[in-house]
């Protein structure tokens, strides 16, 4: 059972704040000590087959420190560079507690047995069970075409603060950034998020939505609804999304029209910290708020764009991009880009940057799911679905000039009174399409 980092920069350092073991290389999962290791020495490699069909290749960890032991071998699709790391693991104490389980794949190249200095077992309770990850390699270029001969990574099952592959059994959160630490993580990685040249519906901050005639309505009142506070303090608070409560824009068109289109020198990235994988891991997901989102565009074969009047239209519009970053040494591992309904975890050797150690995501037009590079991308089947266009232009957001950290597992933050505002954040409307 092994995890995967990809690097970004050699030259990436991360200022630390003493007594935290954030970032110091090696994490005590409560008795079993590990860290990543990068150097590599390949075993065998294949030149076909696998993503892109262009083959894999397989490597044992070399250089390993005095007292560790190596817990698996690594593998990785040759379509992308090498930026990999495993895990290396060691324990102080002669520990006399019955059931250990084998951790690990290892790869040879003979049909003999491989030493007994590259297997090794842990305590059964420092074990989670597994489930396959990305797809790595087979026999051919399809995941059914290897003749029954799959080979992909490994992730627990669960994913929590107290899942690992190997689990870690320190309740504590000291391995993780503390307030300070997320802020210069951020600083470092902070994404800039580039809108459509024909984007007309921008971001805005929350409190810049509020200010400019954001309504609350209530069943039943909706006659009267009411003006919502700057900060949000007169939203209802907590309960359950029952559909008591939403929120509309205001009921003057001009002003409408005005806080549809957004706000972009107010708009403010909102950041929510949460450890994960045993808090060998921290995501930072990265919310921007959409006063609107504007209607949807068919591709429907030869025919590239189909307007679909105001169906996908609504009022309140939140997206995301997620950065997990490493505890042991605050590398930027992968990126989530959420993208409608679903999403997609993109290794950050595959990313495009800006400015350092700052990727680039790019918004789609009028629907903001975000994507990490231009062009066209359908939701739908073949050459049929709903047009995502992403491209650069003038209007791009850097997220880290302006940001806020809303919350955070053991971290002190001052949570605006709208993060606990469970309900509508825009009134539910259904639209129909018809053609002849």
């Amino acid at each position: 059972m092994y995890i995967t980092i990809w690097i970004v920069s050699d030259n990436l350092h991360v200022r630390f704040m003493q007594g935290w073991w954030f970032g110091s290389g090696v994490i005590d999962l409560g008795g079993l000590q590990v860290r990543q290791l990068s150097s590599f020495k390949k075993v065998w490699a294949a030149y076909a087959g696998g993503p892109g069909n262009l083959g894999a290749t397989f490597f044992e960890p070399s250089s390993i420190p005095d007292g560790f032991s190596m817990l698996g071998s690594y593998a990785q699709p040759n379509n992308q560079p090498l930026f990999g790391w495993v895990l290396v693991g060691k324990t102080d104490a002669a520990d006399q507690s019955d059931g250990y389980k084998p951790v690990g794949h290892v790869i040879t190249t003979s049909p003999d047995k491989p030493s007994l200095d590259k297997i090794r077992c842990v305590r059964a309770d420092f074990t989670d069970e597994p489930e396959t990850d990305n797809w790595i390699w087979a026999g051919g270029a399809a995941e059914s075409s290897g003749n029954g001969l799959n080979v992909y990574g490994l992730r627990p099952k669960s994913r929590g603060t107290n899942a690992q592959p190997l689990s870690n059994k320190n309740s504590s959160l000291s391995t993780s950034p503390n307030l300070r630490q997320v802020e210069a993580l951020f600083q470092t990685y902070s994404p800039y998020i580039y809108f459509h040249p024909k984007e007309i519906y921008l971001p805005s901050s929350v409190n810049w939505y509020f200010s400019n005639g954001a309504l609350l309505y209530k069943n039943g009142q909706e006659s009267s609804p009411i003006a919502v506070e700057p900060n949000g303090s007169n939203l209802p608070q907590g309960g359950s999304n029952d559909g008591s409560y939403w929120l509309d824009l205001p009921v003057d068109e001009q002003a409408k029209e005005k806080v549809k289109k957004g706000d972009l020198q107010s708009a403010e990235a909102y950041l929510h910290v949460k450890p994960i994988l045993g808090a060998t891991f921290t995501d930072i997901q990265v919310w921007l708020f959409y006063p609107f989102n504007g209607h949807a565009v068919l591709k429907l074969g030869v025919i590239d764009e189909v307007p679909l009047g105001k169906i996908g239209e609504h009022v309140g519009d939140w997206e995301h991009v997620t950065l997990r970053i490493s505890n042991f040494d605050g590398v930027l591992y992968k990126v989530y880009f959420a993208e409608h309904s679903g999403g997609k975890w993109v290794d950050s050797c595959l990313l495009e940057f800006q400015t350092g150690n700052k990727f680039v995501g790019y918004s789609s037009l009028n629907g903001h799911a975000t994507y990490y590079q231009a062009g066209l991308f359908l939701q739908g089947a073949s050459d049929i679905g709903i047009r995502n266009d992403t491209a650069k232009s003038d209007n791009v957001m850097d997220t880290g000039a302006r940001y806020s950290v809303v919350a955070g597992d053991g971290l002190s933050t001052a949570e605006p009174p709208w993060l606990n505002y469970d309900r509508e954040w825009g009134p539910k409307k259904t639209y129909e399409f018809g053609m002849r």
